[in-house]
């Protein structure tokens, strides 16, 4: 994404403030989208979809495994939090989403859509 074509929104103004569950997933709504949020080790917070491609499960009631992967609840399909590749082996991809902490709170960058966005 360049600079010129994203669009920064806030979260929330600490990550405590969120509606985590304790699989420490939670579900926002940002924009007009559903944005699955995982925290992970050392508070580090990571955006993905809100479905899984392969089989459209809710990702927010999946997991987080042992090597930092979020995990579909449907079909065990894994994905990596930092971009969004399957590390299963089943092909699909999972769309991530760029987060970023600024002195007054948390924001996800998402792409700026148009009548002449490619």
């Amino acid at each position: 994404m360049s600079s010129n074509n994203i669009q920064w929104h806030k979260l929330a103004d600490h990550i405590n403030l969120l509606p985590w569950q304790p699989n420490n997933l939670c579900v926002v709504s940002v924009a007009g989208k559903y944005i699955t949020l995982a925290r992970t080790s050392g508070d580090s917070i990571h955006a993905c979809a809100h479905k899984c491609p392969h089989a459209s499960g809710i990702m927010a009631d999946g997991f987080i495994d042992a090597l930092g992967n979020i995990v579909c609840p449907l079909h065990r399909y894994k994905f990596a939090l930092s971009n969004g590749r399957n590390v299963s082996g089943e092909g699909y991809y999972l769309k991530t989403y760029a987060i970023e902490q600024r002195a007054d709170g948390w924001y996800i960058a998402f792409e700026k859509k148009g009548i002449f966005s490619w």
